[in-house]
């Protein structure tokens, strides 16, 4: 599983260090596609699969269908981190989430994100927004249920 947030830099040939933590889970290699929030999404080849099937399924006639699979899956590519953990993000990937140095690495779970300082705080301070939480989140049916 993905956790935590972790600080790291892009090199000079497009190469992120993937936080040690991490390395694991992406042994059998993985994918790196567009978020939908300005970054990057990182996923295991088992996690990209389960998404693919999902979209796969998916009525093609809905323009919604068409427009995701565009975004995902036209701006996918596999990746397996080398020797030393790292990940090579293509250019076109790291123009779209405006990467250019420095960067938060963010679990996610299933997958990780790659942002931008800038728009990573963003994220936070808007989720720093406590009252804004409760409304945004009270939708969301957190309670466990067995």
């Amino acid at each position: 599983m993905f956790l935590g947030t972790y600080q790291h830099s892009l090199d000079t040939k497009g190469r992120i260090i993937v936080p040690a933590r991490f390395r694991d889970n992406l042994v059998e290699g993985g994918f790196v596609t567009r978020g939908f929030d300005r970054c990057l999404m990182v996923m295991t080849n088992e996690y990209f699969e389960t998404v693919y099937q999902r979209i796969n399924a998916m009525n093609l006639a809905d323009s919604a269908t068409r427009a995701l699979r565009r975004l995902l899956l036209a701006n996918a590519y596999s990746i397996t981190p080398d020797k030393v953990g790292r990940i090579n993000l293509p250019q076109n990937l790291r123009d779209f989430a405006t990467i250019e140095g420095e960067t938060f690495v963010v679990g996610q779970g299933e997958y990780f994100e790659i942002w931008t300082p800038e728009l990573w705080q963003a994220q936070q301070d808007s989720l720093d927004d406590v009252e804004a939480n409760g409304e945004r989140f009270d939708a969301l049916d957190l309670s466990a249920k067995e």
